[in-house]
């Protein structure tokens, strides 16, 4: 393994990664849709309901939105208050990794798998663009450790952990919170044959306390469906809340009903894994093909030296989401933590038997992979957005140094390939956390008006917009929801702000309305990136407008 001294070095800058990715301008859409939805909570003091906008939400549950809630409650609504519990919850699932790698293998994995863990690209992503998957992932991989724990060990606090894990998972996401942590016990238990771990008085401990954690959930839906049969959720009546997320919602998300169809690819997650996992994809895929012909060599029979939890997990899970008809990449982060745990005790593996060959093979594919990024930083510095502070290029030109020179060291394969990897991640999210993010959020007009109302004292309650279109970055740092008008409602106001894009401003206009004041943003939806915005001669093609006016 590594030296401690490294170790801690290397996980200190992945630490001020995300620390810089806390205070980036919150993402639309979901980001800023959910932080508006907890910010709701706490400016109405209502902790039962969940709404989008102003309609009532019957799809994740309130987990999620509580957290965001409490960190508001003790710090303020920031958008930096609004990932803590993301991040926190990240740091639970490194953790969490540490303790099954190493329950599984050994200590070094464990460290490892971690470290393996917190540079995953979507793990880093998701901490940042934060969604209910962070707090699902982290608290999944918690349950996972303490159940496989409880099975190795038939203790009673690591059911009663594993059973509060999976509880907030539940209570985060639903039904796949208990299929991402269900498939991987299942998996071990089968190999290892202790079904018995499941038939004593233990288990009655551990499902008491998985509903005492899901209780107020299950009541916040209560309250907000079950007493009111007569309200009307995606064109249907008679919703119970309870029945929704006991029942309903896996089919729902599995057939695309209620939230939409987005994708018919079965191969979706193969391809989108190629990206989710770097810099560690290789190192994974040949890990998880080693691990598949040790297992199937060995007719699944059992062995002391192997385990089955991180291949069968991952296996089944792909299989299953792979059939639901939407899909989107961070649906992939639930099984980051299995492949962490999974690339660790394989590279841990190839230290010890000293399999030469294949880590050079390893460290070539890290070696490229390293060559990608910096050609990815370089086109995002000198292209994309040039950089235009000398503070910029001073830390980038001595992480590049550092990176150098452990490119360079003469030392065994095995300790390269970890160390390339690391710094290849910390290089990366460090570029798009302190310079690409910031960029291109002056594109996202929401935000930037926002700051644009506070710098001119406009006043937040004056202003309206005449469509139902979202606004979540513009409610959020205006906090306050923007209110929707009707052109009739507005010919009749005066002294009012109005937010509208460029069709709608023609509206007003045809309308014989007038104003006195405009003021402008660039608009760009930031999260579908394309190749005529990132080349800066031809991004004002795509680049739209938002405007507000006054109407005297």
């Amino acid at each position: 393994m590594i030296s401690n001294t490294r170790y801690w070095f290397l996980l200190l800058l992945v630490i001020l990664v995300y620390i810089t990715g806390m205070f980036v301008t919150l993402f639309e859409n979901d980001s800023a849709q959910f932080a508006v939805m907890a910010m709701r909570m706490v400016q109405e003091n209502d902790f039962l309901s969940l709404f989008k906008g102003p309609e009532e939400y019957l799809d994740k549950p309130h987990m999620h939105y509580w957290l965001a809630a409490l960190s508001y409650k003790v710090f303020g609504i920031h958008d930096w208050a609004y990932r803590i519990p993301g991040l926190l919850a990240t740091l639970l699932g490194a953790y969490s990794c540490f303790g099954l790698g190493k329950l599984l293998y050994n200590r070094n994995v464990g460290k490892l798998a971690a470290l393996i863990f917190m540079t995953s690209q979507t793990i880093v992503l998701g901490a940042i663009d934060v969604r209910t998957d962070a707090v699902l992932t982290g608290f999944a991989i918690f349950a996972i450790w303490h159940l496989a724990a409880y099975i190795e060990k038939n203790s009673l606090k690591h059911i009663l952990l594993g059973a509060f894990g999976a509880g907030m998972a539940f209570s985060t996401k639903g039904q796949i919170g208990l299929l991402v942590i269900g498939l991987p016990i299942l998996c071990h238990l089968a190999y290892t044959r202790k079904w018995k771990m499941f038939l004593n008085s233990k288990v009655l401990a551990g499902l008491l306390m998985f509903a005492v954690v899901i209780t107020p959930m299950l009541y916040a839906y209560y309250h907000q469906f079950d007493l009111h049969p007569e309200k009307i959720i995606r064109g249907k009546g008679e919703r119970s809340g309870i029945f929704f997320i006991f029942w309903e919602q896996s089919f729902e998300r599995l057939s695309g009903e209620g939230v939409g169809k987005n994708s018919s690819d079965y191969f979706f997650f193969f391809h989108t894994f190629l990206w989710v996992f770097l810099p560690w994809t290789v190192v994974g895929l040949v890990a998880y093909l080693q691990k598949a012909k040790a297992i199937i060599k060995a007719k699944f029979n059992y062995e002391p030296a192997q385990e089955f939890l991180t291949l069968g997990g991952i296996t089944l899970i792909f299989i299953i989401i792979s059939f639901a008809q939407f899909k989107l990449p961070h649906y992939l982060n639930i099984v980051m933590p299995l492949f962490a745990v999974l690339s660790a005790g394989y590279l841990h593996h190839l230290y010890v038997v000293e399999n030469q060959r294949i880590k050079k093979l390893l460290l070539g594919f890290q070696y490229f992979i390293l060559g990608i990024i910096f050609l990815a930083v370089t086109f995002i510095c000198f292209f994309v957005f040039k950089t235009d502070s000398y503070y910029n290029y001073i830390w980038k030109f001595v992480l590049g140094v550092f990176i150098i020179y452990y490119s360079l060291k003469r030392e065994d394969y095995y300790f390269r390939i970890i160390t390339i990897g690391v710094v290849g991640s910390v290089l990366l999210n460090g570029v798009l956390n302190a310079h690409f993010y910031p960029s291109l959020l002056q594109y996202q007009a929401g935000s930037t008006m926002a700051k644009t109302i506070r710098e001119n004292d406009i006043p937040t309650d004056k202003i309206y917009k005449i469509s139902e279109n979202h606004t979540w970055a513009l409610d959020f740092y205006n906090q306050k929801p923007v209110k929707i008008t009707s052109l009739s409602e507005l010919t009749d106001s005066k002294d009012v702000w109005v937010y509208v894009s460029e069709k709608e401003l023609k509206t007003l206009r045809d309308a014989g309305l007038d104003w006195d004041r405009q003021l402008t943003e660039k608009q760009f939806r930031i999260t579908r990136l394309q190749g005529k915005f990132l080349d800066p001669i031809t991004r004002k093609k795509v680049v739209n407008k938002m405007h507000l006016v006054h109407i005297y």
